[in-house]
C-alpha cells in the first residue's frame, strides 16, 4: 500500500515540476492551479519524509533525494501509460484488411509494440505492416497501396489524404563527446568539424537543407549518409557533427555515451510526425490508431528523451488531435 499522501496525481505533478522547474509551467502542463501544484508536491514530500525540490531556487531544482525519486517516478508513470494504451486497444474485429506503413525512426521502440497491440485486435483480418522512408510511406497511402501511414509530414497539401498530426519533433545538433567543450557550440565551433548530412533523397535532408538556406548558412559538402545509424556512428567516431531530431537521437542509444546533444545555435525549427489516411475512409480506425501512437510515443520515446535531455521539455511533445 502506498504511504498516505502519495498519489498518482502527485507523481504526475512532481514529474511536470521536475521537467520545467516552474510551478507556473507545471500548472499549465497538469491543468491545475499553481497553489494546487505546490500542495501536491508538499504532500508528496511529507509522505516521503524528505524534500524533493529545493524550494529556495528559481528555477526549482531537485535535491539528491528528488533526483533519485524522479528516476523511479518516470519508470512507474511510463509503465502505467503503456498499460493504459494496452487496455484501451480499439476494436478492429470488423476489419477485413489493414495495411500500415511506419517510418524507421520508430523501429526500436514504437513499431514492435504497435504491431502486437494491433494484432491483438485484428481477430479476423489480413494485417500488413511495412517500414519505409517518409516519402515512400506517404506515396503508398496516396496511391492506396497502404491504408494508413505514419511518417514525417512534408508540408505539402496532399489530395485525397487526411493528416492526423501526432508529434512535434524539433531539430537538434549532435556532436562528438566533448568536441565543443562544456558550452553549447557556436557558429565558429561548427566550422572546425564537417557537417555530416543525410542523403539528399531523404525528406529529413531536404527539410534541414531548406532551413540552412533560409538562415543563409553554408557548410562544406563532404559527407552524405543514407543510414541514420551510420551517420550517428560517424559522429561518435568524431568525424563531424550533424543536425537530427530527438527521435533520431533516442534511436541511436548505443552511441549516447559518445555524443553530445545541443539546442541549435541558429534559428530553431521542427518537423511534424503525422498519421496519413485516405480521405474516403469514414471509419474511426485512423483516429483510434492515431490516439494509440500518441500514447505509445509519449511513454516509449518522448519521456525517455526528455529524461536524458531535460531542455527538450515543451519542445518535443505529442500534438493534440
Amino acid at each position: 500500500m502506498l504511504t498516505k499522501g502519495m498519489t498518482l496525481r502527485g507523481l504526475e505533478v512532481f514529474e511536470a515540476l521536475a521537467e520545467t522547474g516552474s510551478v507556473a509551467q507545471a500548472a499549465d502542463l497538469t491543468g491545475l492551479s499553481q497553489p494546487a501544484v505546490s500542495q501536491q508536491v508538499r504532500n508528496l514530500e511529507r509522505a516521503l519524509g524528505t524534500d524533493l525540490v529545493d524550494h529556495g531556487r528559481r528555477p526549482m531544482t531537485l535535491t539528491p533525494a528528488g533526483r533519485s525519486f524522479m528516476a523511479r517516478t518516470r519508470a512507474v508513470l511510463r509503465e502505467l501509460r503503456l498499460a493504459q494504451s494496452e487496455i484501451t486497444v480499439m476494436d478492429l474485429s470488423h476489419l477485413r484488411t489493414l495495411s500500415i506503413g511506419m517510418i524507421d525512426d520508430f523501429d526500436n521502440d514504437l513499431t514492435p509494440r504497435l504491431a502486437t497491440l494491433l494484432a491483438d485486435s485484428l481477430t479476423q483480418c489480413r494485417f500488413k505492416l511495412v517500414t519505409a522512408s517518409s516519402y515512400d510511406v506517404i506515396e503508398a497511402v496516396r496511391s492506396q497501396r497502404l491504408q494508413l501511414g505514419v511518417s514525417a509530414a512534408s508540408g505539402e497539401v496532399l489530395g485525397g489524404v487526411v493528416e492526423y498530426p501526432l508529434i512535434r519533433d524539433p531539430f537538434i545538433l549532435v556532436s562528438p563527446k566533448g568536441a565543443f567543450g562544456a558550452a553549447a557550440p557556436d557558429m565558429v565551433d561548427l566550422q572546425a568539424l564537417p557537417l555530416l548530412r543525410y542523403a539528399k533523397e531523404q525528406l529529413i535532408s531536404r527539410q534541414i537543407e531548406a532551413h540552412l538556406a533560409r538562415q543563409k548558412l553554408a557548410f562544406e559538402e563532404r559527407f552524405e549518409i543514407g543510414s541514420h545509424l551510420a551517420l550517428m556512428a560517424m559522429v561518435a567516431r568524431r568525424v563531424g557533427w550533424a543536425v537530427t531530431t530527438p527521435l533520431g537521437y533516442v534511436r541511436a542509444a548505443r552511441f549516447h555515451d559518445q555524443i553530445d546533444a545541443h539546442a541549435l545555435p541558429f534559428a530553431s525549427f521542427a518537423r511534424t510526425i503525422s498519421l496519413f489516411a485516405g480521405a474516403d475512409w469514414a471509419d474511426r480506425v485512423p483516429t483510434d490508431v492515431a490516439r494509440m501512437v500518441r500514447r505509445l510515443a509519449q511513454a516509449q520515446m518522448i519521456e525517455p528523451a526528455i529524461a536524458r535531455l531535460p531542455w527538450l521539455s515543451g519542445q518535443l511533445r505529442v500534438l493534440d488531435p
